[in-house]
């Protein structure tokens, strides 16, 4: 599930029981992913797995689920994986490529791999499929080291 070809720095802590810890932690905090649904299915160093089940409220005008909500459930794993590490890491770009629609009541998966990491930056790759395989988005985000302002302790 994990692709650390382009790594150039070791995490600090890669051991998949503190991934683990340190998504569930974030995923404690993250008020936007519970209120979707969202729910964790795999955690490792640098790669997660999310689910969503789309429902009538995440549609668009065109009766599929909405643009919107296919990017807030890719950029959920996104977050996730790139904060796996235990280190706090925040978007500093994305960017998403919508193939086919989902439908209400579809259950997505969205799963992100680590493509490159070093000690200041990241990019993860994320596949949002429907249950059955069929691939509807595929998103790359870009993360950053969460800079602490100067005189305030980490």
């Amino acid at each position: 599930m994990l692709n650390v070809s382009n790594r150039t720095a070791a995490p600090p802590n890669d051991s998949p029981h503190a991934a683990r810890d340190a998504v569930r932690a974030l995923y404690a905090r993250d008020l936007a992913a519970q209120a979707l649904g969202i729910e964790i299915l795999d955690v490792a160093p640098g790669a997660v797995r999310v689910a969503m089940l789309v429902r009538p409220d995440m549609l668009n005008g065109h009766g599929t689920c909405h643009g919107g909500m296919l990017f807030a459930l890719a950029d959920t794993a996104f977050a996730f994986a790139c904060n796996s590490y235990g280190e706090a890491m925040v978007a500093a770009g994305a960017g998403i490529e919508f193939i086919a629609a989902a439908a209400r009541g579809d259950r997505l998966i969205a799963s992100a791999n680590e493509t490159s990491r070093s000690a200041r930056h990241g990019i993860y790759d994320v596949a949002v499929t429907k249950a059955s395989g069929e691939l509807v988005a595929h998103f790359r985000g870009r993360c950053a080291r969460l800079r602490v302002p100067s005189g305030t302790s980490a």
